[in-house]
């Protein structure tokens, strides 16, 4: 098998595992109920291998803790051969395309037809931005700042791995290296700020997993670890996006305020938060993903200009797949309508993005900023992704 087969070739169990999530208490049991994982727990394995934990290691009996972060990312093809077998990965996930039970045994078959069909386009997509996504190289940037940071700032020794969902380098190779490297304290951070089923929770499944498998190796008495499964309420991450924004509202000209002035739009700059779509069924099963965006919004929104001072906030969500419903209301919708409200002034922040991939440069900053220019919306800006920002990183 080559390189860009091997992994999706073997594939991984369909059955659910147990993980940790952050949700509240009054979704747990819907979630629960539609997506077979246990919630609550203190520990990504509560008890996978016997009833007790009674013999399990704590941090604080470790002479020598060796401690890792372990960075779980969604990935992303770093050349156009890699894109068919990235979006197989992708589409076998049953946490991206859920087939009713009966047609469970078929997902291989339908994620081989989809990424076919897909691949083509896909791929003309990645070569609009460079022929790959850059997603590992931020991630890799993000994680030699993040030692920097905690050695410089705590004097702590740590090392840090990435393990990617849908392309390389995977979970399994991150964990045969923490392995050779003898860490014995593991700090799980999925690198998505709000939770999902289709994201944290994917990649928390397949570490899950992996852990159950070789249980002599990750059980309670040989590893301590813990799983931070979401974070967007962070005061410096809250702060590093709001930063990042005021600096596009503040190149904004007062010809072009001028501009975005008018007696039927008097409120001169707007600001669109665009965040990743999922499946509307997620929400109504318990996923706590669009509670947590709004109330993220929200969060940055109360560290930036009011209305009375001249600045709108709105919401929509982008990147849907398929003909099943998603959370609305639609980017690609939302823009037009601006447009017809007279607003000329905007700025876009992809608030479920730290890193810069196919989603902000080609779907924000080529597809969306061609249709708001279409719609009337004259002067565009696209607030990065929070990539290497200072005050993100020293808050990771």
């Amino acid at each position: 098998t080559s390189p860009s087969c091997r992994h999706y070739a073997s594939g991984f169990s369909l059955q659910p595992s147990k993980v940790v999530v952050g949700v509240s208490s009054q979704s747990r049991t819907k979630l629960e109920v539609a997506t077979g994982l246990d919630f609550g727990n203190d520990s990504i394995l509560p008890t996978p291998w016997g009833e007790s934990n009674t013999d399990s290691i704590s941090l604080a009996d470790m002479e020598d803790p060796k401690v890792g972060v372990l960075l779980l990312n969604l990935g992303g093809p770093e050349t156009g051969k890699d894109v068919e077998g990235f979006l197989y990965n992708l589409f076998a996930d049953p946490d991206i395309i859920r087939l009713p039970p009966l047609l469970s045994p078929l997902q291989s078959l339908v994620a081989l037809l989809i990424s076919k069909r897909r691949a083509p386009k896909s791929r003309e997509a990645y070569d609009s931005i460079g022929g790959g996504s850059p997603i590992l190289q931020y991630t890799r940037a993000q994680g030699d700042l993040m030692v920097k940071s905690l050695k410089d700032r705590y004097g702590i020794e740590a090392k840090t791995y990435i393990g990617m969902r849908y392309w390389y380098p995977f979970t399994e190779e991150a964990l045969d290296q923490i392995q050779e490297d003898g860490i014995n304290a593991l700090v799980i951070l999925p690198l998505y700020p709000q939770f999902s089923i289709s994201t944290s929770g994917s990649s928390l499944r397949v570490l899950q997993e992996e852990f159950a498998k070789k249980s002599d190796l990750y059980g309670p008495q040989k590893m301590f670890h813990t799983v931070i499964p979401s974070w967007y309420d962070r005061p410096g991450y809250v702060k590093s996006v709001a930063n990042l924004i005021q600096k596009e509202l503040d190149s904004f000209t007062p010809e072009e305020i001028q501009e975005g002035t008018s007696d039927t739009q008097p409120i001169p700059k707007h600001i669109l938060f665009s965040a990743h779509g999922v499946p509307a069924s997620y929400i109504e099963a318990g996923d706590p993903y669009k509670a947590q965006i709004i109330d993220c919004v929200e969060r940055i929104k109360a560290l930036l200009p009011t209305e009375d001072e001249g600045v709108k906030v709105h919401l929509s969500f982008q990147s849907r797949v398929g003909p099943v419903e998603w959370l609305r209301p639609y980017t690609d919708d939302v823009l037009p309508s601006l447009g017809e409200q007279g607003v000329k002034n905007l700025v876009v922040c992809p608030i479920s993005f730290v890193s810069e991939h196919i989603e902000t440069l080609e779907e924000i900053d080529i597809e969306y900023r061609e249709l708001a220019l279409e719609s009337g919306i004259t002067n565009w800006r696209r607030s990065p992704a929070l990539n290497t920002d200072t005050t993100f990183i020293d808050d990771m």
